[in-house]
């Protein structure tokens, strides 16, 4: 079960038709797995339970989501590349399980 739900997701897009809601789902799940590699726990086992997500990884998530909805490849031609600076990791950094 995603931790962020298709409708908010759409919401934060601003998308009102289904067409592209399957697409949007494998950015949701793309983002999640992204987000727990870089916390180093599973989200759903980290907090308690979907519901125990804080709202700024919830947050994360839907930027990320957000980002690889606008962006489906990874190389443009005639535009420099830059990172894009949107604060995930700023977002998920207070809650990231370090391991040495």
């Amino acid at each position: 079960m995603s931790i962020v739900q298709l409708t908010a997701a759409k919401a934060h897009l601003n998308i009102t038709d289904d067409a592209d809601d399957a697409l949007i789902q494998t950015k949701i799940n793309a983002a999640e797995a992204h987000v727990e590699k870089l916390l180093g726990f599973a989200l759903a086992s980290g907090f308690t339970g979907s519901a125990g997500v804080p709202d700024d990884v919830k947050e994360a998530i839907l930027q990320l989501t957000g980002h690889f909805y606008e962006n489906r490849e990874a190389s443009f031609v005639g535009i420099s590349a830059e990172e894009i600076p949107f604060g995930v990791w700023q977002l998920i950094a207070p809650y990231r399980e370090y391991v040495f």
